[in-house]
C-alpha cells in the first residue's frame, strides 16, 4: 500500500479529459493510494480548500485555469502539497517554466504507467523529506527562540538586580526605573522601532541614570535648590553611567550608554553633557528624554512635590522643539491612556525580577 510518513497518500488528478483521469486513477488507485479527480484548474482549488492532498497531478493545458497557474496557486496556498504537470506538448519553455515554480516531476504524453508511479513515488518521498525538514526548522526555530528568552529573563534579572542598588540611596529610583523604560518602549514602538528595538530600549532606558551612583548623598538628597557647584557635580553623572555602561559589543548595552550620555540633552542644544542639538542626539535620547520629565514632575521629588498631569503637560507642551524633539513628544501625549495605566500597574511594586513579567505584559 502506498503510504507517506505512515498515512495514505491521497492524490488529486486534475485534466479536462476524463478519461486521462480515470486510467490515472485506476493505476495509482491499484498501487495503493487513494485518489479524487477535478476536470479543471478551478474544481482543483476547490477540492484542496476542503481536503488534504499529498499531490496534484495537473494536466498544462486545460480551458480555464492552465496547469501552470494552478501549480502557482498551490505552491502559495498549499505548500504542503507537491505538483506533478502532464503535457502533450514537449516543450522545453513549460517544463522549464513549471521547473521554476517547484513543480516536482514533468511528463510528457503518452506516457506510460511505469513513468507515472515512479514520478508519483519520488514527488511524494521528496515532499516527505520536504515536510520532515521544514518541521525540524519549525523546531529548531522555537527551541532558538526558548533559548533566547532564557538569555533575556537573565540579562533582565542581572539588569534589574544591580540597579536596585539605587533604590537603596533614592526610595523612588526604584519605581521610577521600570516606569522610564516601559514609557519608552511605548513610544518607540509608536514610533515604528520593530519589538526587538522596543525591547532593548526598555532595558536601556531602565539604566539611564546609573552614573547618579556616583553622586554624594548631599547632593544626590538635597531637598533644596543645588547650587551651581552642586548642579555641576549632578550634571556628571550622564557621562559616568556612558563610561559604566561603555566598551559592550551588546546592542542593548550600547543603547543604554547612549541613553545614559545624552537624556538631558535637548533639541535646542541647551543641555548637557555635550550641548548636542536636534538629531545630533540619538532618538534613543530624546525618547526617554521626554519620558524622564514626565515621571518627574507627576511624582514627588525629594526637592518639590508631584504636581498634576495637566500642569506637567503644559510645562511639557512650553519645551516643544526647545527642550523636546516635537514628533517624539506628540506621540508620547498620544499615548498618555497607556502611559497612566503603566503608572497604575508600576505602583509599589518590587524592583527585582519576580515582577518582571508586568514589565513585559504592560507595553503590549
Amino acid at each position: 500500500m502506498a503510504t507517506n510518513g505512515g498515512s495514505i497518500s491521497k492524490i488529486l488528478i486534475t485534466d479536462d479529459e476524463p478519461a486521462v483521469c480515470e486510467i490515472l486513477s485506476r493505476w495509482l488507485m491499484a498501487e495503493g493510494y487513494t485518489c479524487a479527480t477535478a476536470f479543471s484548474g478551478e474544481q482543483a482549488i476547490r477540492l484542496l480548500g476542503d481536503e488534504d492532498f499529498r499531490l496534484v497531478v495537473s494536466d498544462v493545458l486545460m480551458p480555464g485555469l492552465s496547469g501552470l497557474e494552478l501549480l502557482d496557486l498551490v505552491r502559495n496556498r498549499f505548500p504542503e502539497t507537491a505538483v506533478i504537470l502532464v503535457t502533450g506538448v514537449d516543450d522545453k519553455d513549460t517544463a522549464l517554466s513549471a521547473v521554476q515554480l517547484g513543480a516536482y516531476g514533468y511528463v510528457i504524453k503518452p506516457f506510460r504507467k511505469n513513468e507515472i508511479l515512479i514520478n508519483v513515488s519520488n514527488a511524494l518521498e521528496r515532499q516527505r523529506l520536504a515536510s520532515i525538514n521544514s518541521q525540524y526548522e519549525r523546531t529548531l526555530e522555537a527551541r532558538v527562540l526558548e533559548r533566547t528568552a532564557q538569555v533575556r529573563r537573565r540579562e533582565e534579572e542581572i539588569i534589574f538586580r544591580l540597579l536596585s542598588t539605587a533604590a537603596y540611596r533614592d526610595d523612588e529610583t526604584g519605581e521610577h526605573i521600570r516606569r522610564i523604560g516601559l514609557y519608552s518602549s511605548l513610544v518607540a514602538r509608536n514610533l515604528g522601532w520593530d519589538d526587538h528595538g522596543a525591547d532593548d530600549i526598555r532595558l536601556a532606558a531602565a539604566m539611564h541614570d546609573i552614573g547618579k551612583v556616583a553622586i554624594p548623598d548631599s547632593i544626590l538628597k538635597k531637598p533644596g535648590n543645588l547650587t551651581p557647584e552642586e548642579f555641576e557635580i549632578m550634571k556628571t553623572h550622564t557621562d559616568i553611567g556612558a563610561k559604566i555602561l561603555g566598551g559592550s559589543d551588546a546592542p542593548m548595552i550600547r543603547m543604554a550608554a547612549e541613553i545614559a550620555r545624552t537624556h538631558h540633552e535637548k533639541w535646542d542644544g541647551s543641555g548637557y553633557p555635550r550641548a548636542l542639538p536636534e538629531d545630533a542626539i540619538p532618538e534613543s535620547g530624546r525618547i526617554v528624554a521626554v519620558a524622564d520629565v514626565y515621571d518627574a514632575l507627576v511624582y514627588d521629588r525629594v526637592y518639590r512635590p508631584a504636581m498634576s498631569e495637566t500642569a506637567a503637560i503644559t510645562i511639557m507642551n512650553d519645551g516643544k522643539g526647545k527642550h523636546f524633539d516635537s514628533r517624539i513628544l506628540e506621540a508620547f501625549f498620544d499615548l498618555l491612556p497607556e502611559i497612566r495605566r503603566i503608572r497604575e500597574q508600576v505602583r509599589d511594586e518590587e524592583i527585582l525580577i519576580g515582577s518582571a513579567g508586568l514589565l513585559h505584559s504592560a507595553v503590549h
